[in-house]
């Protein structure tokens, strides 16, 4: 018999079915036992009575979690016992047969339970399983195939970018060594020496993947391995155009999120916000001197914005324009990476931008340098050594455009737009300064 996915039961009511998935919860009512199945589609409710004997005594053994295979009737539920609202509230299984696929230890806590976060954490591979998890985990899933979505529609080319380089991509000090085959070399900071070399071949390309920060944090923001979204253009008048293109890419990622995600986010009782048609934008110095002028701070002489800073003008933003975004641009050059560029038009800040979003950066994007001697002197300027790039040098010494691109951290993104606390709730396998798995200190 072919599997039936318990998301279509309801077109085979009457009929005879083959099920497959976990044992979610089990309850004994006198000589009736009630099982709720699910499977990655959703869950029914089943019902073994004693007159299917062998059914009845496997069903007598099983326990939460583990994995069987089912067959039985689709029966409507009595009237009175319907659930609106629910996927096959209206429906029942009668079971005639259960196989036993795998078993499952006794839980070490009820699984939809109220646990501390390093309990959580520690426990991911049964803790991740819980409806509340999934839910975070699908949106985020979908987040990654609308972004795939628009930027393929725009005659982007989708790359893969090495995650083992040379030298790390901004000429910093906080990458991960690791020794390759007698030589030093780094887990990737990010892809971007890469992508701007492929600007040179496809003009327009993005990439999804995992990059490393070794930096020494611990807190609820902040990750030392996260997925990052990027994407890189060439031909473009000025970084403007790419805050535009982040502006279209949001908007389209919201509208797939409403479209398919919305009971998940009714599940986690969050909303997916509006993108404006065009995102209020404002320079850090103009920033900062609502900050002084609002909220009683002065960081006019600060290079970027803290924390507290930009859940401030992340507020503003909202009261002013309401508005959940706002691009942050021209940051003090001396303060961007080597690659940067330099507005002409406003001389030793950098054409570049912060997105924030509900008080936190979850976008770093710009014009990059494309002319070779520029880009070599900028090198010399930071203090490091044009030698060390030469291999991505070339691809500006046989001519590339103006170009430019973002960073979009998809951890970020995705636990301000259901409201997490921390971060790493966002992140199917977190690690940071005391976690790979296990907490370190175990």
């Amino acid at each position: 018999m072919e599997r039936t996915y318990i998301k279509d039961l309801k077109k085979k009511v009457g009929a005879e079915v083959l099920l497959k998935g976990w044992v979610d919860i089990r309850r004994d009512h006198g000589k009736l036992i009630f099982i709720d199945l699910r499977d990655v589609s959703g869950q029914v409710q089943m019902v073994v009575l004693p007159n299917h004997t062998e059914a009845h005594t496997a069903a007598e053994a099983i326990r939460p979690e583990w994995v069987v295979e089912v067959t039985g009737t689709v029966n409507q539920r009595p009237e009175k016992m319907v659930k609106a609202g629910v996927l096959n509230g209206d429906l029942e299984l009668e079971v005639t047969g259960i196989t036993v696929v795998g078993t499952a230890k006794e839980l070490p806590f009820e699984k939809e339970a109220d646990l501390n976060f390093d309990t959580y954490l520690d426990h991911l591979p049964l803790t991740l399983r819980t409806e509340r998890s999934k839910s975070i985990f699908r949106i985020q899933a979908s987040i990654i195939q609308a972004f795939r979505e628009y930027l393929v529609a725009q005659n982007f080319t989708e790359i893969q970018a090495p995650k083992l380089i040379g030298d790390d991509a901004e000429g910093g000090a906080n990458s991960f060594n690791i020794e390759y085959f007698g030589h030093t070399a780094h887990l990737a900071q990010s892809p971007q020496f890469y992508k701007q070399i492929m600007v040179g071949i496809f003009e327009k390309v993005f990439t999804t993947g995992n990059v490393y920060r070794a930096e020494k944090h611990s807190t609820t923001r902040h990750l030392n391995e996260y997925t990052s979204l990027d994407l890189e253009m060439g031909f473009i008048d000025s970084f403007r155009d790419i805050c535009s293109t982040e502006n279209k890419l949001l908007a389209h990622i919201m509208k797939k999120l409403s479209e398919t995600r919305s009971e998940d986010f009714k599940a986690l009782g969050s909303t997916i916000p509006t993108v404006p048609d065009s995102i209020p934008t404002l320079k850090l110095r103009e920033a900062q001197a609502i900050i002084k002028k609002e909220f009683g701070e002065d960081c006019s002489n600060e290079p970027d914005l803290e924390p507290q800073h930009e859940r401030w003008i992340c507020e503003y933003a909202k009261k002013t324009w309401d508005s959940d975004f706002i691009f942050i641009t021209h940051f003090p050059l001396s303060k961007r990476p080597m690659y940067t560029y330099e507005d002409p038009a406003d001389p030793g800040y950098a054409a570049g931008f912060d997105l924030l979003f509900r008080g936190i950066e979850i976008t770093t994007g710009g014009q990059r340098i494309h002319d070779y001697d520029n880009l070599v002197t900028a090198i010399k300027g930071k203090g490091l050594e044009p030698e060390k790039f030469s291999y991505y040098l070339q691809a500006f010494k046989f001519g590339m455009p103006p170009h430019g691109g973002l960073g979009l951290g998809l951890e970020r993104l995705t636990a301000k737009l259901i409201g997490l606390d921390n971060v790493k709730e966002a992140t199917l396998f977190p690690r940071d300064l005391n976690r790979i798995d296990n907490l370190l200190s175990k």
